[in-house]
């Protein structure tokens, strides 16, 4: 009976911070301790304990009045998006290898990096083999440009507080300002471009996947060859990306409001 006690109490902790963290919505971005324990229901003493705890593992910030949530919170949905984006995103990088004859890709921001989670590849033309799960410098590739591109002011921020950034090749833009000047320009025109700053003779252009609430959550890419780049110009492999990430992002909505509806459908309570 304790190992059940034990369990229970586990279960309980676990949910009291899940609360914590879904106490802050887009109206409400900052909290007082009494906020949070009153959208909660809990005692200041156990809201206290659990945003502490939330602000030792990254989660939470404070100035000692007010808490927030941090960039990281985002990567607690890392792991649900990375199962379902190959599923969906992979008949779609397919028709597009097809159309384009270039290898396409897709990928998500996980800490300072991107992380491949799909990938249809024609031929091999870098050196390092991507496979998923490859992590690659976010600054340094096309999918990284576009993700940072499209953050939220705050994640950019704290991205530059913290990302090391040293040239991959020589052509690599790593300077903080310059960098900020191209990812405003990335934003501006809706996609990435980036030449040989990851690997010399590797060029790709990407385009941002968007949720509902217009949030960058993936990103796509084609890769070419610098040499072969005059096969395609920018322009136009960014207006098939960009339709291509549209319909991904259309087909993402609709297996998350399929999967909101199957309790219903299946007679369980919905979570």
């Amino acid at each position: 009976m304790p190992e059940a006690s034990g369990s229970r109490e586990m279960v309980r902790s676990v949910a009291k911070t899940l609360d914590v963290i879904r106490a802050f919505d887009a109206e409400l971005r900052d909290l007082t301790l009494s906020d949070v324990a009153r959208r909660t229901g809990q005692t200041r003493a156990s809201a206290r304990r659990f945003l502490l705890s939330l602000e030792a593992l990254g989660f939470v910030r404070s100035d000692g009045q007010l808490f927030s949530l941090t960039p990281r919170v985002l990567s607690l949905g890392h792991a649900f998006l990375s199962l379902r984006l190959p599923v969906v995103a992979e008949p779609h990088l397919k028709a597009l290898t097809a159309d384009l004859g270039e290898s396409t890709s897709a990928s998500v921001f996980d800490g300072d990096d991107i992380v491949y989670v799909a990938r249809v590849q024609t031929r091999r033309i870098m050196a390092v083999e991507i496979r998923v799960g490859t992590r690659f410098p976010a600054y340094a590739t096309s999918m990284g440009r576009v993700l940072l591109a499209f953050a939220s002011a705050d994640a950019l921020e704290a991205y530059f507080e913290r990302a090391s950034l040293e040239p991959v090749t020589p052509h690599t833009l790593f300077d903080p300002a310059a960098l900020r000047d191209e990812l405003g320009r990335t934003r501006e025109r809706g996609w990435a471009v980036v030449d040989q700053e990851l690997e010399i003779g590797l060029r790709s252009v990407a385009a941002p996947v968007f949720n509902p609430r217009g949030e960058a959550i993936a990103a796509i890419n084609v890769s070419t060859t610098s040499a072969s780049s005059d096969r395609f110009a920018d322009e136009e492999l960014a207006r098939r990306l960009l339709a291509t990430a549209g319909a991904i992002g259309d087909d993402l909505r609709l297996t998350r409001s399929e999967m909101a509806d199957e309790p219903q459908r299946s007679g369980a309570p919905k979570p």
